[in-house]
Parts: structure tokens; sequence; C-alpha cells
């Protein structure tokens, strides 16, 4: 079972045997205690010459990149007290980001040998001392046909814990000087593929860019090879930028998936290292072509119409355009809850855009379109798949629902309205996708809404709009925060959220307990309905699918161990605490305003496997003047709203 804890203090360890002396019988001596040593921790069956050659032969065969697995790999009875040790007396931390949720413990290497944590995981020790040892790297550089001392003496090991519901996305492993990947499995032996948590490894193709004179390569969207975690096994590859794209498959069951994990290290770092996954999310536009390959949007902005040449087809209204007129409120009124048309719960709403820079607008659409495409998505959800089903992937894809890659940056359904059949403009339509395009056209990029948000947030009228429908499936679909999605210009993000629940929300009273209430978030209304249990599971946070933003100065995978020469086992799980700006989680019929200034990245949380549903989204940005920001930027953005 997984424990949060604090690790003990890193202690630099090269895992060597002992110094030398002067007795000329030593090397003997030392030669077979090395026997000895791989006797008790190796299957015997895994020394011979026969099954090295079998090994390599396997390895130079596999598909889609070269990676190697050995089956009862080391003696049983030994791992098991592994396992049992690292459970005792291992304290492992919890660790989030966009990338990961997992369990890790300390870097193996810093076990000093004689002291009480080392004392109290005697096979840990020995396990440590064969995975560091010369023999085991020479026959590791034999099977990937690396040449001889390829691999230095530098090596990570560390125990991840992968309890439910904790995943790592897609990448490369490609940092600094790494150079071998290694999973040693301590699962339970009868793990099933039900139970998730495989290596999913990934085809690459080259990048779609056409400037991609480099040849860089992108992993495909869904994996083309899955390794069942089975206990008392090693999987292992060479880690090569642009190519080794591998994942951790969420945990699907309730047992916690526990591994040994590490890499061995080269005396450098691999050529062409600006291709490895970290580098290449650090990227920036380097231009104003919202349409760059790197950025996390597909489309320019689209112009709203002038304002004289709307002025001309307007109404005999003596209102400007510019302003929310009565012809605007009576078009608005036919989709929006008459509570965010009342002139004084705007006035409440920009008062609170002004002060937090964002706000949450929840039931904002009428119940004729809300119930429509609360059964509509609800059907779809349904017809969920298992894990094991040939289909699993591509759940839910279709001539309308196109699958939107690559998997190191994203992974969704976006809906392709240009499918879309003419529909009544006032009358809700029967798909989830064609229901959806209604509101994003007739409503989201409209004129009267773009002058509606004008009144509501003080930014100016809005001078552009973009956007995509998008379908995140519950054990399947996430966006990764990258320097692509940095704008240079602030915009204003609308994200109208549909999910499973009523959009209601988890308030605090007064004595910091949980109160349920059912309200917008500027507003109390004397109406209280009792939020469902879908509502709490998603505002737990534990489901994922909530949107996050972060500063991109906090938005380092490499952690600052290793630029102080220390071991770098937990660069894969690096994680900076308290560094987002905001989190909205996901909530049925809400709209989501955020100002979101060139310095900030989002991304949408991997949805887990456990969520009530699919989160089903509109999202939405607009280019506001740049006179127009009356938002304070020093204040930041609002901590969470619960």
């Amino acid at each position: 079972m997984c424990k949060d804890g604090e690790t003990t203090n890193k202690k630099s360890a090269n895992g060597s045997n002992g110094s030398n002396n002067d007795n000329k019988e030593e090397p003997a001596k030392k030669k077979a205690k090395t026997d000895q040593k791989f006797d008790v921790v190796l299957n015997p069956a895994v020394q011979t010459p026969a099954h090295e050659q079998q090994l390599k032969d396997a390895y130079q065969a596999s598909t889609p990149y070269h990676h190697g697995r050995i089956e009862n790999v080391f003696a049983p009875d030994l791992l098991m007290a592994c396992k049992e040790q690292i459970k005792q007396h291992s304290k492992v931390n919890f660790k989030e980001t966009d990338l990961f949720r997992v369990y890790q413990s300390i870097d193996f290497a810093n076990l000093t040998p004689g002291s009480e944590l080392a004392q109290q995981m005697p096979a840990v020790m020995q396990l440590r001392q064969v995975l560091y040892s010369q023999e085991w790297r020479s026959m590791i550089e034999r099977v990937t046909n690396l040449q001889p001392g390829t691999l230095s003496n530098q090596v990570d090991c560390a125990c991840n814990c992968h309890a439910p519901g904790c995943h790592l996305l897609c990448h490369d492993d490609v940092i600094g000087t790494r150079k071998v990947s290694y999973i040693i499995y301590l699962t339970e032996p009868d793990w099933t593929l039900e139970e998730g948590g495989a290596l999913e490894l990934y085809d690459s193709v080259p990048e779609e860019d056409n400037n991609n004179n480099a040849g860089r390569r992108e992993p495909e969207t869904c994996p083309s090879k899955t390794v069942l975690p089975l206990f008392n096994s090693m999987a292992f590859f060479v880690v090569e930028p642009g190519v080794s794209f591998h994942a951790v498959q969420e945990v699907l069951g309730e047992r916690p998936r526990l591994s040994v994990q590490g890499w061995y290290h080269a005396a450098k770092a691999p050529e062409q290292i600006q291709h490895a996954t970290l580098n290449r999310l650090k990227e920036m536009n380097t231009d104003d072509n919202t349409s760059a390959p790197n950025n996390d949007s597909t489309d320019g902005f689209t112009p709203f119409m002038p304002p004289q040449e709307e002025a001309k087809q307007s109404s005999n209204d003596d209102e400007t355009p510019t302003i929310l007129s009565k012809a605007d409120r009576t078009y608005l009124t036919k989709y929006l809850n008459d509570t965010y048309l009342n002139p004084t719960a705007m006035d409440d709403i920009r008062k609170r855009f002004e002060e937090d820079s964002s706000v949450q607008l929840r039931q904002f659409f009428r119940s004729q379109w809300s119930d429509a495409i609360k059964e509509a998505t609800k059907d779809k959800d349904q017809a969920k798949p298992k894990v094991d089903d040939d289909g699993y992937y591509q759940w839910g894809v279709s001539e309308e629902w196109k699958l939107i890659g690559p998997p190191h940056k994203q992974r969704y359904l976006q809906y392709d309205e240009k499918e879309m059949s003419s529909q009544n403009d006032d009358k809700p339509s029967s798909s989830a996708g064609q229901l959806l395009a209604q509101l994003q056209q007739n409503v989201l990029q409209s004129p009267q809404f773009a002058r509606y948000l004008h009144c509501v947030t003080s930014l100016g009228n809005p001078l552009g709009y973009k956007g995509q429908i998008r379908r995140f499936r519950p054990g399947l679909d996430y966006t990764v925060a990258h320097y692509g999605i940095l704008t240079h210009k602030a915009v204003l993000d609308a994200t109208m959220c549909f999910a499973a629940g009523t959009g209601g929300v988890l308030q605090k009273d007064s004595d910091d307990k949980q109160k349920k209430k059912s309200s917008t978030d500027e507003k109390d209304d004397d109406n209280e309905d009792d939020i469902d249990e879908a509502d709490m599971l998603w505002q737990s946070d534990e489901m994922g699918g909530f949107e996050c933003y972060i500063e991109a100065d906090d938005y380092d995978g490499e952690s600052k161990e290793k630029e102080e020469g220390m071991p770098e086992a937990a660069d894969e799980y690096n994680a900076e605490d308290d560094t987002n700006l905001l989190s909205v989680s996901a909530s049925n019929n809400t709209l989501s305003l955020v100002y979101r200034d060139p310095g900030t990245m989002r991304f949408i949380k991997y949805v887990g496997s456990r969520a009530p549903s699919s989160r089903w989204d509109i999202s939405m940005e607009y280019q506001v003047p740049e006179d127009g920001d009356d938002v304070n930027d020093d204040e930041g953005m609002a901590e969470k709203e619960e």
C-alpha cells in the first residue's frame, strides 16, 4: 500500500563493493563473491550465453522500437523480500503534474551501506548491487548492441508506486545523459490486463511540419504495443530523442502497481537531444502565426463583424453595437439563463472578474439546451469499451469526431463542425456534437455574445475568436502544458464545460465544513439543490478533468538536483508545489472566463477512468484590445474555486 512520507537525507553513493588492499589472493576472493552475488539474486537460467543470445535476437526484432523484456529474471523469494522491505521501510512522496500522478521513494543510490535504512532492506541492497555492477551493465550493453563501456557507473534506481488512478503520460525519457531505461515489476503475481498499469509503447512518424528539415519525429496518437507489468519481469530499452515514446497506463484495478525503475547513464548526452520531448515542450512560437505546428490551436482568429457594418444590419435600436442592446438581450435570452442577463448580476460578474481575472458562471445555458446535451453525451459515455477491447483507444472516433494528437502534447476528440448539417437555430439538435456546435456558432461566436463579454469583463469588445469542440474520454484523454501554448498577446479564454452532475458547487461554511450548494460563483441563491455524487467527484479533482493555469517559468522538467550533480531518479517525476495560478474543476453547464497573459500556460488534466463521464467542452479564445485591459495583472489569478 502506498503511504505518504518524508524521504531520508540524500547522500551520494556509487554502488561500489569496497576498496582494494594488498592481499595477493584478494582478486580471487572478489570474483567468487561476485559469482555468489549473482547466484543469490539472479535466476540461474538468465545467466547462460544461450539466454543472452535469445534476448539479443528478440531485442533486435522488437517493434515499434527496440526494447527487451526478461521474464523470471530474479530469484522470486528475493524479489518478494524486496517488495515487502520497500513497503515496510521506504517512505514515498505523492507527486502530480500535468504529465503524471505517482508515489515515489528516494533514489536507492542514496542508501549508504551500513546505515539503519540499508540494514532494514538487505534484499534491496542485494538487488541494487547486481543492477549497479559492471557485469550487469556489460550484459545490457551486449543485448542492446551498445559499444562496450558505453554505460558509466552512474545508475538511477527508485521505487515507483502507481496506486489506483496513477499514470504517466507519453514521453521519450530523454534527459541529460540517460542511455538505457529499465523497469522491474513488483506487482502481484496474478496481475491481469484488466487492472491496467501496462507499459505503452508508441510508434513514431515524421513531425507534421512543413519546415521539418531536421527529420524530427512525433508519436502516433495511440500506442502500438502494451507490455503487461508481470511480477519478476524486467523491461528495458535504449532512450532515443523523438523515438522511445512510451507511457504508463492508468492503474484501473484496486491493487497498486509497484516497480523498481531507473536509468543507466552514458558519459555524454545523446546526439540530437534538442529533439527530446522535454526540450520540444519548451519550444515557443517565434511569430504571431497561431497556426504554427507547436501551437495547441489549429486556426487563427476569425474577426468579428466591424461594428459599423453590423450597425447597418441591426434593428432600429438607438444603442451602439459596443454595448448590450435590447436586441442583443432578446437574442441571447433564447440561450442564456435569465440570471446572467440581469443587469445587477452582470455588474457583479464584472466586479468579480476585475478583481480575480477569472470567474465561473454555473448553469449558464437554459435548461432546454443543457438537458439536451446531458442526454446526448450520456448516451455516448455509456458505450465505453473495456481496456482489453481492440477498439479501446478508438472509442468515440468517427467521421465527426477526430482523434487529436500528438500524445506527448495532447490526446482528445475534436468535433469537425464541417460535418454539421443545417439545423434550426432556436431548437436543440439531436447529437452531442451538433448541439455543442449550435451553441458555439450561434452564441459563443456571435457579435451579441462578444458585446456581452465586453460588459462582464471590461476588456473591451473582442476583436476576433477561435475555438474548438472537444471531448476528453475517461482513461484516455488530456492536454499537456507546453510553451507552444504561450501567446504573444493576452487573450480571454472562455471554456464552456459539460459533464455528469448538476453543476452545483461545494462551498465551505464558517466552521470550514463542506456544505452542499447549487449556485453561481457570484450569487448565493435561496434555492439550494443538493449536488450529486458526480459533482463531488469532479470537485475532488481526484478524477482529473480540471483545467489548470500555470506560469511558464514554473514549468521546468529538469530537476535542480541534476544541476547540483545529485542522482536524478526523481527527474521523471519532478514537481513543484503551489505553482498553480488557477484550477477549475469540470462542472456541468459552466462557463469559465479567464484572462490569460502571454506568460501563462494551461492544460486539461488527464481524465481518470473512474470519472463519472467524459469532459465535453467548447474551448474559445477571444482577441481583446491591447488598450482594453482593465484587469489588474499584478494580482494574478484566483485560487481554485470550490
